[in-house]
């Protein structure tokens, strides 16, 4: 009996210990300073019960059991857990975190590793950094806040896309990195900004485990994530901006240009057009203010995220809208988002998660970057012609020989422009993972991207005047539909071992993407009521001879095999080895499949005896990688394809049909990057300081280069054929980077953080195996040689001409200089520019021209500074770019065009200059591809400038609202250049013919006020 009573008494007491509630106070502390730290979040892991410090640092949290932990997390510290006890009443001190966290895990493809032990060059973008600067596209985060990572705009249009480049171009191909989403190959443009956790940046031989895709870098993208135990939160954030153009060029006005035109007209000996100009022109008609305005941007996200004890999980939507500045309503870009984000443990040892995004964008668009272009027009139009006639229809430029056939009103042809592009998709994974037993895992995933999209163009009845080339006398709506489909199915295990002072990581499994898709285009003829509302190809009414149409699909396979090994020693010795084995179909059988390693090791200093820990230095890593890397994102086959155009008489009719295309090459094979890289990681001052810093050489080998120049004998210059692609050339770009960074807090309301990094690159092609020994690119002007190319021992893309040895002061100079009449006009004169005779031959042709400049800067650099003092903030985000030359080839060469206020320092007599030629009606040289366009690019642009105020807590305390902070910013503020030019920072996407400026949409300054709220 007495057992028994003794053992209820037992039940009873641990029944009462089981459920007993525990009340908790404390205060929290700076361990550094010992004061007290306000707005620290106390959260409980079990029930999310969360609670913010009051300014003396204080907290109070109920009904909780001994077994509860808690979070403790503020701005600027380290997060710390603690378990609750039998303790009510504690305190609590927070450590400040350093410039980097070394326990910080990164991701690194297919799987993740504390930063501490990355052995690899690899770069991070954080998610408050993606919040400071606001970017309408995830790409522009990338540009000055990565070192080796190059960001330029193609266009400043709405919806317009960016190169990204990492460590330089080392291809004539496609250079963009592979971006990868939660796991699954994914396109960074489409997704919201606000979704996105970090991006993680592998630059070196620590992408091998991607292998093929891996050449040109990788770029992870890690969306949110729920939390469990967590309440559901709300965060909405908002933004309204009013966008201008934020430059505009020096041209003439109308009285600078008529008497610029007397002067021209007198020099070609023809009589002056504007023979009393007294004070009646004034300024005139500044095109560029009739095509600029004032255009609006508009962001809104919702985020709603949260969990229970056993799933996660997170909703969001955004909706983007921005119109143009150029154009207004005729240019704009429209985005809408949608996700899901789940994490659910099904059992104690299967999880599974899902990430389904959802994007729809329109987007409008106007001629821009090239001949005709609506700024092309607008810089070129005459200042003394008005806009409107007086009835209120559009001017029609005159079409004489000065102003050619190409130049006419930019309202006008705005007016008529019509085009609307829509994208649709759908993309995300599935994974399952199970941890078989303890140290061992196995993930299964399917990702997916299922795409498509149509366009709309409409081309009405206009004229714009004479025999304008743009006049169109017929209308006619081109539309299109595309799909694009792919998925990537990944089988892989990790398995985790530690045994005495060494630790092991194998990671081993297999990938198979696919991706396939179809396109089909035409044009009909005769749009009903010549109006963009009945453009539709069904409502067509004309009959064509030949029926313009096109059709293509596509279906490639690739299948891979990877396996990596991590391991350390007593935590100090660092190395990683890594092999992948790629096969694709892009290439026939006996070229498929190719195997890249890869091998990366690191040495903690810092962490040996001898060391010391004097406090200056506080953590010193050496580390160096080297690997093989692939390329096939190429356009070249080795298949025979029926996809060129052949002319058949049958029946004695000519009919157009279809013939072989481009010559295929059986032995085609990969592009193959090797990588090496010497790098060290440091932190000085207890953490506050660090330096990162790499010096790498990579060389791509076997260059898949397009239409080799061939014999035409077997037909390669037949309509839609061409020459072969072959493995022809090798790049070199060496280069070295660093990233400063320095962050403190002086106080618990009180912190800085400041960062700086720079990179510099060689680039230089070393091979090129064609029977020409280059490679030619871009365009200039009308009629001329392509500028740029490819060729050993110059930079990729580098500018070909003449060089310039400034202008004939007199006739004396002329005769005694070797002669340029061979370069198109014989007319040379004191004025014109002098050309260097490169071959010393006494005549000045093509034989003399010369490397000129290039495109590729020799410095990219990024400054940031971030300020927090109580509840304000201040950021600011600077971006430079040094030695990149650009081509100015937005003048037309005619005679009346309109121009730059440079050529008001144009030679008119012997000693007025020796930069600027004479203006003349007559024909010059002046015009050929030369120096004299070629421009230092140079630039340094303040991206963001933000002030933000954020409410305190104990003001917020009885509301509903956790947090809340406004602020107001301005993007892209200004450019320090001495480029004329729009926009130093643009570049077409291709390598052979980037740093052309056709007329570059200007990027837009942005003022802009937000809200961020959280409840």
């Amino acid at each position: 009996m007495k057992y028994k009573i003794l053992l209820l008494l037992s039940m009873m007491i641990s029944a009462i210990s089981f459920a007993q509630v525990v009340n908790l106070s404390g205060t929290v502390k700076d361990e550094a300073t010992g004061f007290p730290i306000m707005d620290v979040s106390v959260t409980t892991t079990d029930s999310g019960q969360e609670v913010f410090t009051d300014e003396e640092g204080n907290f109070y949290l109920e009904n909780l059991s001994p077994e509860d932990r808690i979070l403790i997390s503020g701005l600027g510290y380290e997060v710390l857990e603690y378990q609750i006890g039998e303790e009510s009443d504690v305190q609590i001190n927070l450590k400040q975190e350093g410039v980097t966290t070394l326990n910080d895990v990164v991701v690194i493809g297919y799987g993740a590793q504390v930063k501490k032990e990355i052995t690899g060059a690899v770069g991070v973008v954080d998610n408050s950094t993606i919040e400071t600067l606001k970017p309408v596209k995830v790409e522009q985060a990338l540009q000055g806040t990565v070192s080796g990572v190059n960001v330029t705009g193609q266009s400043g249009a709405p919806g317009s896309g960016f190169n990204i480049n990492i460590r330089g171009i080392a291809t004539n191909g496609v250079t963009a990195p592979t971006v990868i989403i939660d796991g699954f190959i994914g396109d960074m443009s489409t997704l919201n900004p606000s979704d996105i956790e970090n991006i993680t940046v592998l630059k070196d031989a620590q992408a091998a485990i991607y292998g093929t895709i891996g050449a040109n870098g990788v770029i992870l993208v890690t969306t949110k994530k729920g939390r469990k135990n967590k309440s559901t939160s709300f965060e909405y954030n908002a933004y309204y901006g009013v966008q201008e153009t934020s430059r505009k060029l020096p041209l003439l006005n109308a009285t600078e240009y008529a008497l610029m035109l007397n002067e021209s007209y007198a020099n070609g000996g023809q009589d002056i057009p504007f023979p009393e100009i007294g004070n009646t022109l004034g300024a005139g008609t500044d095109w560029q203010d009739e095509v600029f305005s004032l255009a609006p941007i508009m962001s809104h996200d919702l985020n709603i995220s949260g969990g229970g004890e056993k799933i996660a999980y997170v909703l969001s939507g955004s909706n983007l809208e921005q119109e143009g500045i150029v154009g207004e309503d005729k240019s704009g870009f429209n985005r809408n988002t949608a996700r899901i984000a789940l994490n659910v443990d099904l059992t104690e040892r299967l999880t599974f998660s899902t990430n389904i995004n959802y994007v729809n964008f329109n987007r409008r668009t106007l001629n821009e970057n090239g001949l005709g272009s609506v700024l092309f027009n607008a810089l070129n139009a005459p200042p003394t012609v008005p806009v409107y006639n007086d009835d209120g229809t559009f001017f029609l430029m005159p079409n004489t020989t000065g102003i050619g056939n190409e130049v006419i009103n930019p309202l006008a042809q705005i007016a008529n422009t019509y085009n609307q592009y829509t994208y649709r998709k759908f993309s995300g994974n599935l994974e399952l993972n199970y941890d078989l037993f303890t140290g061992f895992d196995v993930t299964g995933r399917v990702g997916f991207n299922s795409a498509n999209d149509d366009s709309r163009s409409f081309s009405p009845i206009v004229d714009y005047g004479g025999t304008k080339v743009f006049n169109n006398p017929r209308s006619s709506v081109t539309q299109f539909k595309s799909n694009f489909y792919d998925y990537t199915f990944d089988l892989f295990a990790n398995y985790n071992k530690s045994f005495g002072n060494h630790d092991i990581t194998v990671t081993a499994g297999t990938t198979f993407f696919r991706t396939w898709g179809d396109q089909l285009s035409a044009t009909g003829f005769d749009v009903p009521n010549n109006s963009w509302d009945f453009a539709d190809i069904s409502l067509t009414t004309g009959v064509v001879d030949n029926i313009p149409n096109g059709a293509y699909n596509y279906d490639n396979r690739r299948l891979s095999y990877f396996g990596r090994l991590q391991y350390d020693f007593m935590g100090k010795y660092l190395l990683s080895a890594m092999i992948r084995r790629d096969e694709s179909t892009l290439f026939a059988e006996g070229n498929r499949v190719e195997w890249f390693p890869s091998l990366t090791a690191g040495w903690i200093v810092s962490d040996e005896g001898f060391f010391g820990d004097d406090g200056f230095v506080n953590f010193l890593k050496l580390r160096g990688s080297w690997g093989q890397l692939g390329n096939d994102q190429v356009t070249g086959t080795f298949r025979s394809l029926l996809n060129g155009e052949g002319v058949y008489v049958i029946d004695g009719a000519i009919t157009t049909g279809t013939a072989i295309g481009a010559i295929a090459n059986e032995n085609m094979k990969w592009e193959t990057a090797e990588k090496l890289d010497f790098g060290l990681d440091m932190n000085f001052f207890n953490n506050r300081l660090s330096l990162v810093a790499d010096y790498f050489i990579d060389i791509r080998k076997d260059l898949l280069i397009n239409n080799i120049p061939i014999s035409g004998i077997i037909g390669i210059g037949a309509p839609g054929s061409g020459a072969p692609t072959l493995n022809a050339g090798t790049v070199e770009n060496r280069g070295f980077e660093f990233a400063l960074n320095y962050k403190q807090n002086f106080a618990d309301d009180w912190s800085i953080s400041v960062g700086y990094n720079a990179t510099f690159i060689e680039n230089e092609v070393t091979e090129v195996n064609n029977s020409t020994g280059f490679m030619e690119g871009g365009a200039f002007g009308v009629g001329q040689p392509a500028p740029s190319r490819m060729e050993v021992g110059q930079p990729m893309g580098y500018f070909y001409g003449y060089q310039t040895d400034g202008i004939f002061q007199n006739q004396s100079e002329v005769d005694n200089h070797a002669d340029q009449t061979g370069l198109g006009s014989v007319n040379v004169q004191p004025g014109d520019l002098r050309y260097v005779d490169q071959n010393g031959d006494g005549v000045i042709n093509i034989d003399d021209r010369v490397y000129i400049g290039d495109p590729i800067p020799d410095a990219t650099m990024g400054f940031n500074l971030q300020l927090n003092y109580k509840g304000i903030d201040f950021s600011s985000f600077v971006f430079a770019s040094i030695g990149n030359d650009m081509v100015r080839n937005y003048e037309r060469a005619l005679s009346d065009i309109n121009r730059l206020d440079y050529v008001l320092d144009r030679w008119h007599g012997a000693g007025t200059s020796n930069e600027v030629p004479r203006v003349t009606t007559g024909a010059t040289n002046n015009y050929i591809f030369s120096d004299y366009y070629v421009e230092d690019a140079s630039y340094a642009r303040i991206q963001n400038v933000q002030l933000g105020y954020s409410f305190s807590e104990r003001l917020l305390r009885n509301s509903f609202v956790q947090k809340l902070r406004i602020y107001a910013a301005v993007n892209n503020l200004y450019t320090f250049t001495k480029y004329k030019g729009y926009d130093p920072g643009a570049s077409a996407s291709s390598p052979i013919g980037a740093g052309i400026d056709y007329g570059f949409y200007p990027i837009p300054r942005t003022y802009m006020m937000g809200i961020n709220v959280k409840f």
